[in-house]
């Protein structure tokens, strides 16, 4: 084994003697001439980001969602403000905002969002899908800078994922994980029904990050998540949450989502 052990420093020595001359005889042509400085190769960037680069990039398009004492999470979609969200975020809630209530609605809690930067506004909810759980809002008020997400496409099995919410009333949290499965069915209620065709992954999650953003490596958009596995029925994460594919989000099928800046809402 030493004499072995020499053999490789010996060895590797030649190696570094030959590196050296090779880079004399290169640098110099042999002859003593200086040659010209060549430059170096620009790094071409690599498609997938980490995880900090992710939040960076996505974090000022993540807003807190209150509905009475209750939180939730969205992401702006497009650039006129409008949010991204789960329906139940916003259940119960007036389509038509406090001041066109119907008596009906008195009971309806105010929606108020508050944005990355601080700006605290109300909002009024523009559509809602319950059988797919999802909802868009129209913030009363607008940050001075908007930052909508990009929207991607399709999730793969075993692919990264980063989950950006407010779990449990702690704002801003990240999670990572990646994707667990596709086409999942979460159980609710008979009255509600079954959400088919969910995204299952196992980023950390819970009750206050529903609304918000899955993320692929790159950063964008691919699903909208909704609930998670609760075997022991007290709200807390088991390792399996799930998401609404942000191509059925927006109303299409369970398939690729637009690959735009925001949906066409």
């Amino acid at each position: 084994m030493a004499g072995r052990t020499r053999r490789f420093v010996v060895g590797g020595g030649a190696l570094v003697v030959v590196a050296l001359l090779a880079y004399w005889l290169g640098s110099s042509g042999g002859n003593g001439e200086e040659a010209a400085p060549r430059p170096s190769a620009t790094p071409t960037p690599g498609a997938t980001l980490t995880v900090p680069d992710v939040f960076k990039r996505v974090g000022p398009s993540v807003v807190v969602i209150q509905v009475g004492k209750s939180l939730g999470t969205g992401v702006i979609a497009a650039e006129d403000g409008t949010i991204l969200t789960a329906h139940h975020v916003v259940e119960g809630t007036s389509n038509r905002g406090t001041s066109n209530r119907s008596s009906s609605d008195e009971s309806a809690e105010d929606v108020t969002v508050t944005f990355a930067d601080g700006t605290r506004t109300k909002a009024v909810v523009t559509s809602s899908n319950p059988k797919r759980d999802v909802a868009t809002l129209k913030p009363a008020k607008l940050p001075e800078i908007v930052v909508p997400a990009t929207l991607g496409g399709a999730a793969t099995v075993g692919a990264p994922v980063v989950a950006i919410g407010n779990p449990l009333g702690l704002a801003y949290s990240v999670s990572t994980g990646v994707v667990s499965g596709l086409n999942r069915t979460a159980d609710r209620t008979a009255e509600d029904g079954d959400l088919n065709g969910l995204i299952q992954f196992d980023a950390s999650v819970n009750p206050g990050s529903s609304g918000g953003p899955l993320l692929d490596a790159r950063g964008l958009v691919i699903g909208i998540v909704v609930s998670i596995a609760d075997p022991g029925g007290d709200e807390a994460f088991a390792g399996i949450a799930f998401a609404v594919p942000i191509g059925a989000a927006l109303g299409g099928g369970d398939g690729d989502g637009p690959p735009g800046d925001g949906p066409q809402i």
